[in-house]
């Protein structure tokens, strides 16, 4: 965690315990507000008075109002009489006694179940008495736990914190004997950087020593072959014209160049390696400005015919010595020498960077005149376009003369006769050395600083589509 964090061991302790006291706070202000929560239980009613029958049994006894039949009316006076009153009030008082008698009918009946209610409420208000008390028992013994839990939490803690500290010391005692191994190991590694930085300085001198050796030997050895005198003066010897009869004796120094900034031999033929498909199928392929022949062994290897051409002695000398067809001399007045139509393919790396512009267009309408019908050419320079190329590598080469922009090189082999010409980016500057954006502003920020980071954004965008693209770019014509 603390390595995805980028966060060292102290970083981290401090990080977990301010984590912990916002935890502890939190859980606090949780158990104040559970404590606080808590209300006793209410007064509950009290169970209903028994239900009260005294007074039945007299109901049942008295309900009935009316002597057992009707009295009997006589013809005497006194009966006559009582027949006549018994007709005027003996209805009203029969209806009182039904009444009196479905009353009490309905008391007898519904008594039992009123005592039973009765008792029924009773048995439920204990009951929720119980389960009140009950209930204010259970959250008084949780405040309780959760008080005793946090006290007994803090120990615990307290004996990880201790614990911890024996960790953290420990740890420290390692960390600083690691450290102080780390600047042993590190004053150790800045010697033997030192010592490997003389070494390459020596090897490098060697090499140089040697190249020397070799090309002052073969020309000891040309000017003491029978019959080869050395000219009386000097011939005049240009860049771009006929080679000299006097032998550039610093030649060596441009070989030595190309191996310490350009690449080793296998790196050279690993990036030149995807044009070979270009040529498949041709026949009679001239590389211009072969040096070290990488791309003519790339040639041999897939079955096409191929020679070189090299203006440095050196260079030509160590491509012979690897059993390739290389001659020596200018581009121009070797293409001149050729019939026309007779090469199936031209292929120059890095070569028309050197040419004055004159000197290309010439060897530009010489290569057109000079390749069949279907041939390809194949020119790949430095893209001066990105100015990183430009700078690191374009300067750094003292026997670059010209710059030439894509579009420039494009329209020149067009004019020159090759009809189809297309323009391939090579070698991309690597991210890392790009110009990096800055993080998006997280949302509810200050929106001027939102477009402020989103137009730093943009112009990086666009500082990088000019300064940081690809370091070359490669000519691709047809005849």
């Amino acid at each position: 965690m603390a390595g995805e964090r980028g966060e060292n061991l102290q970083e981290l302790l401090t990080r977990l315990e301010r984590e912990r006291d916002e935890a502890d706070r939190l859980y606090n202000d949780a158990l104040t507000a559970l404590d606080r929560s808590v209300q006793p239980p209410g007064p509950m009613p009290d169970p209903p008075p028994v239900y009260d029958t005294t007074k039945l049994p007299a109901v049942n006894d008295h309900w009935n109002i009316l002597p057992a039949g009707a009295p009997a009316a006589g013809r005497s006076l006194k009966g006559r009489l009582r027949g006549f009153i018994w007709r005027l009030v003996g209805p009203p008082l029969e209806s009182q006694r039904h009444f009196n008698a479905a009353l009490v009918d309905h008391l007898n009946r519904n008594v039992a179940t009123h005592v039973e209610a009765e008792k029924a409420s009773a048995t439920t208000i204990a009951v929720l008495r119980q389960q009140a008390d009950a209930l204010a028992r259970f959250q008084a013994f949780l405040i309780q736990y959760l008080q005793t839990i946090t006290l007994y939490l803090d120990t615990k803690d307290r004996a990880i914190g201790g614990q911890a500290q024996v960790i953290n010391s420990g740890v420290n005692a390692i960390a600083d004997d690691w450290l102080k191994r780390w600047e042993s190991l590190a004053a150790r590694d800045q010697r033997f950087l030192e010592r490997v930085a003389v070494v390459d300085d020596l090897r490098a001198t060697v090499t140089i020593a040697q190249q020397t050796a070799l090309s002052l030997k073969r020309e000891v050895e040309r000017l003491l072959a029978p019959g080869t005198t050395a000219p009386s003066t000097p011939a005049p010897s240009t860049v771009h014209g006929a080679p000299s009869t006097v032998p550039d004796l610093d030649s060596f120094k441009y070989l030595g160049f190309e191996d310490a900034f350009r690449g080793s031999t296998d790196e050279i033929r690993d990036r030149l390696a995807s044009y070979v498909p270009l040529f498949d199928g041709q026949r009679d392929v001239l590389d211009v400005g072969c040096g070290r022949g990488e791309f003519l062994e790339l040639l041999r290897q897939r079955g096409i015919s191929a020679r070189g051409l090299d203006l440095n002695h050196e260079m030509v000398e160590t491509s012979r010595a690897r059993g390739l067809d290389v001659a020596e001399g200018d581009a121009l007045g070797y293409l001149q020498s050729l019939p026309d139509e007779s090469l199936g393919g031209i292929f120059a790396a890095q070569v028309v960077e050197h040419l004055e512009p004159g000197y290309l267009m010439r060897f530009l309408e010489a290569a057109a005149h000079k390749m069949r019908p279907g041939g390809v050419i194949v020119l790949e320079t430095i893209n001066p376009a990105c100015w990183l190329a430009f700078f690191e590598s374009f300067l750094r080469d003292v026997t670059h003369v010209w710059p030439l922009h894509p579009d420039t090189l494009q329209y020149l082999m067009r004019v020159s006769g090759f009809g189809r010409v297309e323009i391939q980016y090579r070698s991309p500057i690597a991210e890392a050395l790009r110009l990096q954006p800055v993080p998006r502003p997280a949302a509810g920020l200050d929106p001027a600083l939102v477009d402020l980071v989103e137009t730093f954004n943009e112009n990086v965008s666009k500082l990088n589509a000019r300064m940081f693209t690809f370091q070359d770019y490669a000519a691709i014509g047809r005849k």
